[in-house]
C-alpha cells in the first residue's frame, strides 16, 4: 500500500498545508542550492574559510530539504520502530547544519580574537578536514544506530543526544554573546577601516544565524529532555510534517540562506550576476531590473566581503 499525503485531501486546510509543505521543500532546495552554487562560482569566496562553512551547510540543507519531500509531503513517521522511518539519516542532514553552524561560530571566534594565530593553524587543509570529521562521524553514528538493536540504538541516542544537545547549546550561546561583545566593544577601539567593518558584519552574521537556529532548535532540544528524562507523557504528532517542532528546523534551513544572502555582499553579487541571471536570460528576464551592478568587478566584492 502506498503512502498518501501527509494530511488526508479532504478539505481546504489540508490541501494548503499539504501544498504548504510542498512550497518549503522546494524553498529549501532552491535557496540552499542557489547559494551552493555562487560559493562554488566565486573563487574569491571559494578562497575564505568561512565559506566553506556555508557550503557544508548549504549541501545539508539541500538534502534536508529533498528528503522533506518524504519526511514532509507524505504520512511518515521517522521513528526507530516505524515502517516508513529513513533510518536516521533525515534527521542527520539536519544534525549537521547544526555542527556547521557551531563550528563556523567557533572559527569566527577564532579568527577575530587571535587572528595572527588563525592564520597560521587554520589552513584550507584544516578547515576541509574539521568539515570532513563531523560530516564521517555523524554517518557513523548513522551506520552503528542500523546495526545495533532498535532497544540499543534508543538509548545510545537519548544519552548521546541529550548530553550533546546541552554542551552545544550552551557553548552556543555563550560563544554568541562573546562575539557580539567582540563586535560591539573590541572592534570600536580599533581604528576605522574596511577590514574592522568587515570583521564586524561577519560576526554579526553568524550572531544571527546562530540566534535563529537557537530559535528553531530549542523547541525540540527541551521536547526531548522533558519527555526522555522526567517520565512526562507527551503529545505524540501524527507524522513527521504535522509535528510543529520538527517543522521548525525545517523553516530555519530556508532561513539560513537568505542571510548568507543579506549578510554577504560577495555572495549576494555572484548569486544575482552568475547564478539567477544566468537562468533567467535563458527566460528573457533581468533578475536586477537592467540595473548595472554598483560592484563592477569581483575584486571589488572581495574586499567587502574578505575576513
Amino acid at each position: 500500500m502506498g503512502l498518501g499525503p501527509v494530511l488526508p485531501l479532504t478539505s481546504l486546510e489540508n490541501v494548503l498545508f499539504v501544498l504548504f509543505s510542498i512550497l518549503l521543500a522546494t524553498t529549501i532546495v532552491f535557496l540552499n542550492a542557489s547559494v551552493f552554487a555562487s560559493i562554488l562560482l566565486s573563487r574569491s569566496l571559494r578562497e575564505e574559510n568561512r565559506c566553506m562553512y556555508m557550503l557544508s551547510t548549504c549541501l545539508s540543507d539541500v538534502c534536508s530539504g529533498v528528503s522533506y519531500y518524504y519526511c514532509g509531503v507524505l504520512d511518515v513517521r521517522d521513528s526507530y520502530d516505524s515502517p516508513t522511518r529513513t533510518f536516521y539519516i533525515a534527521p542527520t542532514f539536519l544534525g549537521l547544519s547544526y555542527m556547521a553552524i557551531l563550528a563556523a561560530q567557533a572559527d569566527r571566534y577564532h579568527a577575530v580574537a587571535a587572528p595572527f594565530t588563525y592564520a597560521q593553524r587554520m589552513t584550507r587543509g584544516r578547515t576541509l578536514a574539521v568539515i570532513a570529521a563531523y560530516w564521517f562521524y555523524a554517518f557513523i553514528i548513522v551506520a552503528v544506530n542500523n546495526l545495533v538493536t532498535v532497544g540499543v540504538a534508543k538509548s545510545v541516542t537519548s544519552i548521546g543526544t541529550f548530553v550533546s544537545n546541552i554542551f552545544t547549546v550552551v557553548i552556543m550561546i555563550g560563544l554568541n554573546v562573546r562575539l557580539f561583545f567582540i563586535a560591539k566593544y573590541q572592534l570600536e577601539r580599533e581604528p576605522p577601516s574596511a577590514e574592522r567593518e568587515t570583521k564586524r558584519a561577519s560576526i554579526y552574521l553568524i550572531v544571527v544565524v546562530a540566534v535563529c537556529f537557537l530559535i528553531a532548535w530549542l523547541p525540540i532540544f527541551l521536547h526531548v529532555i522533558v519527555c526522555n528524562f522526567t517520565g512526562a507523557t507527551c503529545y505524540t504528532f501524527r507524522n513527521e510534517g504535522t509535528d510543529p517542532l520538527r517543522v521548525l528546523p525545517r523553516l530555519n534551513a530556508a532561513l539560513t540562506p537568505v542571510l548568507y544572502i543579506r549578510g554577504c555582499a560577495a555572495l549576494r553579487h555572484t548569486l544575482l550576476t552568475r547564478v539567477w541571471r544566468a537562468s533567467c536570460r535563458a527566460r528573457g528576464v533581468n533578475p536586477v531590473g537592467g540595473q548595472k551592478s554598483i560592484v563592477p568587478s569581483g575584486q571589488a566584492v572581495f574586499v567587502v566581503c574578505k575576513t
